[in-house]
């Protein structure tokens, strides 16, 4: 039949390709290949085992099939609300039963809701959800059946849906990935090589430690308690610095320490006097959503996801309150921050404020006209462009509709802040990429901050930790939730093929798709193309770099936009904002000249619909051994969400340099980024007095146990899982989560040896200790001795009476500081009597002073 001989093609034609790229994986000398029919089926084989499948299929080239069913495409409704309601109201007095399909159920009660409630919607016509390929009209059912899908009636192209769950990314915890000679940071002593963990003894007692070489070979060893004091030093991994080694108690580490925290408490400073300065002023307070509010949000092409609803529903929270907004929305390239800022500005203009987007790049800032104009189309929002691009003359017109109020969203660069530009009523500023904009044109935008709203958008994957950080100091969202139907992007590190190269764009081009070829160099970029005429002449090729005069460069970009050209072969002016859901094959040539962080955004301007994508770093023959561990990292990392896994290793001092400014990641640099954010939260935590509610806490005491205690091999054998764990026990601020943590070792390795027991124990009597006071717990067999800190003055009546409740002896050996001497009576195990005593105090006994 048709359908098979339509997929033996298919099948043929992708055996074909996976031999032919396994012909020239082996020929380039790459080892450990497996053949093709250990991974795919033979194309005989596949489709007897898809014919197995019971099906039905409707096809829009075969005519009588159509026929015979009695089947016909539903009208094209176009978002005509009119039309639809139109449509059902015929079909209800036919008695012919109506099914629209939607993705969700907050898209099945929006189109309930244009259409005027359940009420008013037909007899006969079901809101669902659930998804088909596209929507049809069976004549010869009985009652006859037409199925439509919501996205065919707000005119989108047609799309097929996957159930596939969204996922967060994942955080890796840095110190459980250390490897002996990788550079960690001491708080108090700077920057060193890890050597691996050491098991000590003292007094016949095991212990584990972490051995840290420091400059001139001193070694310092760090016990697994004060984990906490020790980051993993993380630079720019595009820079290939390696740190400056400190020496133990070096002058050098104290004043780089000093000047990180001087520069950090300026910028927190800054920050927190503009937030202060906006909570004061009064903004425009905007209404609840309209009607074409809702229905422009439902037109949408995707399903929204959860972090995108959490960012619109924070957006609108903040234009419906009276102080200006200043948002950031954070998220990785493609995760959709532009829906957001479409449906902020749509918001904006109907209760008749003006917008301006502000783009970086020229490019960007043409996509940005190019999405709005696509998204508010059917509504009377007039939208202007001033750019490079644009002629004086229509410049002229566009700056005086702004300043009359005909122009309701302006999108341009940095143009869009110099005196000329005049608005009538702006209400809202959106800006993209702000680090990438100068001095003076922050210090403008500064400005805008505390009288309008602001909506800033950034492609910075950003750590856990910055986020926490920045958060208390300005309203921060972070959309970490890749769309549904987004599927990784499969990417492959090889060297150049003619076979390979021509080989991939023809598998895109038959697929209607389009490719970026990218090539960074200006003087050879015509020769580059050319080239790819050779391998694939019948292809519609085209050329944009950034050295090309404005119109030709826009000529280039709309027509690749616009789908009249197949192949742009480019520079790395992609890099930053082009979104042609059609292109999914990348080649980057010389992919070995590129920085991680700078392929990794590149990478993202594929992959962003729910086609396949593919991306191909081609290097020469002989390449360095760290060219091409950097490349492995991208080709690795493919999965959902990994962009933050990247970030948290490689991408993180771009992060912290692109949110927090130029002169903040030299200092991030200097110390790490872990322990540059450590410093960062302390400093935003001091500024904010925090603290002042707080019970202050002592210094950490001294505590000593009979035996050892440690995570034995025969218990934990993986270093990096203990790296791990021993990071969470020596962060932990509450009691509680010493038990949770005792009961998750029990679950996962079994019953708890005694070295395990004490370690926990130790953590336990650590935590109360800090809290009371105590500068020393010493344990030994029946015996047990509490030295209180100089000023500390616990009421020993509060001690005294629970420990001998606990058959306790207690003898004071020393009045100031106070020295308690203790002795078990009864059959319960010290430790344990201790831990009890000193948890039912619950709050501090004593305070500094008391």
């Amino acid at each position: 039949d048709m359908s098979r001989e339509s997929w033996a093609r298919t099948l043929d034609r992708a055996w074909t390709h996976a031999t032919r790229v396994h012909d020239e994986l082996k020929y380039s000398g790459l080892q450990e290949l497996h053949a093709p029919e250990e991974i795919f089926l033979p194309p005989e084989e596949a489709i007897r085992r898809l014919r197995a499948f019971a099906r039905i299929e409707f096809r829009a080239d075969d005519p009588e099939a159509h026929a015979s069913l009695g089947s016909e495409p539903p009208p094209e409704i176009e978002r005509d609300m009119k039309l639809l309601a139109a449509y059902l109201r015929e079909g209800a007095a036919r008695g012919e039963e109506t099914i629209i399909l939607c993705d969700n159920d907050g898209q099945a009660q929006r189109l309930e809701e244009i259409l005027g409630g359940e009420r008013k919607i037909p007899e006969g016509t079901t809101v669902a959800v659930g998804s088909v390929e596209a929507g049809f009209v069976l004549e010869r059912a009985t009652p006859p059946l037409r199925v439509l899908t919501d996205h065919e009636i707000f005119r989108r192209s047609r799309r097929i849906r996957r159930t596939r769950r969204f996922r967060g990314s994942v955080s890796l915890e840095s110190l459980s990935q250390l490897s002996p000679g990788d550079f960690v940071v001491h708080m108090d002593h700077g920057v060193g090589q890890f050597q691996g963990m050491e098991t000590l003894e003292v007094a016949g007692e095991a212990y584990e430690s972490l051995k840290i070489e420091y400059a001139g070979g001193e070694i310092l060893r760090v016990p697994i308690h004060r984990l906490d004091l020790i980051e993993r030093w993380v630079g720019d991994a595009d820079s290939g610095k390696a740190p400056e080694i400190h020496k133990i108690g070096g002058k050098k580490w104290k004043s780089q320490k000093r000047k990180t925290e001087e520069a950090i408490r300026k910028m927190t400073a800054e920050l927190l006097e503009l937030y202060a300065r906006r909570e004061t002023g009064k903004g425009f307070r905007y209404g609840p959503d309209t009607h074409w509010q809702r229905e422009m949000e439902a037109s949408f092409l995707y399903e929204p996801t959860p972090d995108q609803k959490k960012a619109v529903a924070a957006v609108k929270a903040d234009m419906q309150s009276e102080k200006p907004m200043d948002r950031l929305i954070c998220g990785d390239v493609g995760y959709g921050k532009t829906e957001v800022a479409v449906r902020a500005a749509f918001k904006a203009v109907q209760d008749g404020k003006q917008v301006a987007v502000l783009a970086p790049t020229t490019i960007l800032a043409e996509q940005h006209r190019h999405t709005f104009e696509e998204r508010m189309a059917d509504y009377p929002v007039r939208i202007g462009a001033l750019s490079r691009f644009r002629g004086a003359k229509e410049q002229r017109e566009i700056l005086a509709g702004v300043e009359k109020g005909e122009v309701d969203i302006v999108v341009g660069t940095h143009r869009l802040l110099s005196e000329d530009v005049v608005f009538s009523d702006l209400g809202m500023v959106i800006v993209d990429e702000e680090q990438r904009f100068g001095v003076k044109h922050k210090e403008r935008l500064k400005e805008l901050k505390t009288a309008v709203d602001v909506l800033t958008l950034s492609a910075t994957p950003i750590p856990r930790t910055l986020y926490l950080s920045l958060s208390r100091v300005r309203d921060l969202t972070v959309i970490q939730t890749p769309p549904r139907d987004r599927m990784p992007v499969i990417t492959n590190v090889l060297p150049w093929s003619d076979g390979l190269i021509s080989e991939a764009i023809h598998r895109e081009l038959d697929r209607g798709g389009q490719v970026y070829f990218l090539h960074n160099r200006v003087e050879t970029i015509e020769t580059a193309a050319a080239r790819i005429a050779e391998l694939v002449p019948d292809a519609r090729i085209g050329v944009g770099h950034g050295q090309m005069p404005p119109n030709e460069l826009d000529r280039v970009i709309t027509a690749f936009v616009d789908g009249e050209l197949d192949i742009l072969v480019c520079s790395s002016i992609i890099e930053n904002g082009l979104d042609v859901p059609n292109a999914n094959t990348l080649i980057v040539d010389r992919a070995d000249r590129f920085g991680l962080s700078q392929l990794y955004q590149i990478r993202g301007r594929v992959g962003r619909a729910d086609r396949r994508a593919y991306c191909y770093l081609v290097i020469p023959e002989r390449v360095t051994e760290e060219a091409r561990k950097r490349l492995r990292v991208l080709e690795h990392y493919t999965e959902l969400g990994s962009g933050y896994q990247v970030a948290l290793r490689d991408l993180e001092l771009r992060g912290a340099g692109n949110l927090l400014g130029a002169d903040q990641s030299g200092f991030a640099h200097a110390v790490g980024i872990d322990t540059y954010l450590k410093l960062l939260e302390k400093t935003i935590r001091r500024l904010q007095n925090e603290e002042a509610n707080q019970v202050e806490e002592h210094p950490e005491p001294e505590i000593a146990l009979s035996g050892s205690a440690y995570l034995p091999e025969t218990y934990i054998s993986d270093s990096s899982q203990k790296l791990h764990l021993y990071r969470r026990l020596s962060k932990i601020r509450h009691h509680a989560e010493v038990r949770e943590l005792r009961d998750e070792f029990a679950d996962r390795f079994g019953p708890l040896p005694d070295e395990v027991a004490r370690l926990l124990d130790g953590a336990t009597l650590r935590l109360l200790g800090r809290k009371l006071g105590l500068e020393r717990i010493l344990v030994r067999g029946r015996k047990a001795r509490l030295n209180f800190r100089e000023g500390v003055n616990p009421r020993l009546q509060a001690l005294q009476a629970p420990l001998q409740a606990a058959q306790v002896e207690v003898e004071v050996r020393r009045i100031a500081p106070l020295s308690l001497s203790l002795t078990q009576i009864g059959a319960e195990p010290l430790t344990a009597t201790l831990i009890e005593v000193l948890s039912v105090l619950g709050e501090p006994v004593a305070g500094v002073g008391a």
